[in-house]
């Protein structure tokens, strides 16, 4: 049976097949939820207390302690406060990680501002380029509606950070610290937007009308310059070099003179980000396991490396983040953050959150069906630190350092039950030498299939 909508201009369907709810149907459905008294304890706790206080099961929780049989020791909780940075503090952290344990640290915070400022003038230019690339498409078209969307959002994916950093190095938080632009992201996003969007108007225009390259190539030229002056009012301008004193916890001193971005990096962190590769979980028909894969339009350095993800069975995926964990370094990853999440006591857990009992329901979906229909994707980045091995060697909870402050979970920190892993998390970055010598080649000598802008592992982490 069909249901046919009658706004104007559709031929409504014959008054006799048209479902519409009753007075009848609704008395029923009433003296239905009044039947049973749990329905009206249940409705009683959630409207006082909201769905998720009311749903917390008690008993789940306390069989999620924070506690872990590998577990790796971090500096102090960072906080990525109103904006959508989320994937620059999760590979930040696994920086400074590296760094503490290499100069035998108590803590380091690097410069998320800083990768911030240069993501947005990069974004800049890859989304004029991308505006001349399809100059010919319909402003209302699908392709061109999806480009223009969110052109400078806050979010991003691993590959991305890892382009940037190439190109830019990274700083101490010391050396360019956060902005009020950076901290509540909303109006600088907004202005600049707009600003952007007037951009591309233009250059797709010049395309449009012929005009020679190096014309159109030009006059972008200087909206990035003017677009740059924006964000140094915004933001502050980057440091080119600057001066560097490090103290450990045996008061050694280590003090750097002029030193550059890029050189900071190679030298204070030292790991080669093309030896790391994005691991991607999609039990979807369309996405056959042990195949590369890319996304169109999405990127921030125009000139940089294209997004790259491996899908794998999700077993393998996690015997190779329990191998880095074992290897001790930390492990950036990508989720669904929302889903059967308790923010207070720092719990991602589904029988934890039991909102289905206390809707008297099942929630039936797959992992593959979340993703078909777009009910759940990769939309938070954090960093696994920790992992429980049972008697089998199995992982059983994760130890997850989030980027909310301390004043989320427990001291900034969560613990994911492995059944909500499973479901939820949809991607990992690893050092490929924890896989298999069957799957380095493929990452070696296999071409990526192409997605469109829109499939679920388009979104980005923010």
């Amino acid at each position: 049976m069909h249901l046919l909508l009658g706004w104007k201009g559709i031929k409504m369907c014959k008054k006799d097949v048209i479902q519409m709810i009753s007075q009848s149907e609704l008395d029923q459905m009433s003296q239905e939820f009044h039947a049973n008294q749990a329905y009206e304890l249940a409705a009683n706790a959630a409207v006082k207390n909201g769905i998720m206080e009311a749903s917390a099961n008690y008993e789940s929780m306390r069989k999620l302690p924070m506690s872990f049989s590998l577990d790796l020791k971090q500096g102090e909780i960072t906080n990525q406060k109103a904006s959508g940075r989320c994937w620059i503090f999760a590979a930040l952290n696994t920086f400074r990680f590296e760094m503490i344990k290499k100069y035998n640290l108590s803590t380091v915070e690097l410069s998320q501002n800083y990768l911030f400022f240069y993501d947005k003038l990069e974004k800049a230019n890859y989304y004029l380029e991308s505006v001349m690339t399809i100059a010919d498409e319909p402003l209302n078209g699908r392709l061109f509606t999806f480009i223009n969307n969110d052109p400078l959002g806050d979010g991003g994916q691993w590959d991305m950070i890892a382009n940037l950093v190439e190109k830019y190095g990274i700083v101490p938080k010391e050396a360019y610290p956060d902005a009020a632009g950076s901290l509540n992201s909303r109006w600088f996003d907004q202005y600049l937007t707009t600003k952007l969007r007037e951009y591309g108007s233009i250059l797709r225009q010049m395309t449009l009308d012929h005009q020679p390259m190096e014309e159109v190539q030009e006059a972008k030229k200087k909206m990035l310059s003017e677009f740059y002056r924006m964000l140094c009012i915004s933001l502050g301008e980057p440091p080119k070099t600057f001066d560097y004193t490090l103290c450990n916890k045996d008061d050694e001193v280590i003090q750097e003179f002029g030193i550059t971005p890029k050189e900071f990096f190679q030298r204070y962190v030292g790991i080669q980000l093309s030896d790391y590769v994005s691991l991607i979980h999609s039990p979807t028909e369309d996405k056959p396991y042990e195949k590369l894969y890319t996304v169109k339009f999405l990127g921030n350095v125009y000139e940089g490396t294209p997004i790259t993800y491996l899908n794998l069975p999700m077993e393998t995926i996690k015997e190779a983040v329990v191998a880095q964990l074992k290897d001790g370094h930390p492990v950036w990853f990508g989720s669904d953050c929302m889903k059967y999440s308790l923010r207070k006591e720092g719990i991602f857990d589904r029988k934890s959150v039991g909102v289905e009992r206390l809707f008297d329901t099942e929630i039936s979906f797959t992992k593959e069906d979340y993703l078909n229909y777009g009910d759940s994707a990769m939309n938070h980045a954090m960093v696994i630190l920790g992992v429980n091995l049972d008697s089998d060697e199995k992982p059983d909870r994760w130890r997850i350092e989030n980027s909310w402050g301390k004043e989320a979970g427990q001291d900034g920190y969560y613990v994911a039950s492995d059944s909500w892993f499973d479901s939820f998390v949809f991607q990992v970055v690893v050092n490929k030498k924890h896989l298999s010598e069957k799957l380095r080649k493929i990452l070696a000598e296999q071409d990526r299939i192409e997605l469109e802008p829109w499939d679920p592992f388009g979104t980005l982490a923010d």
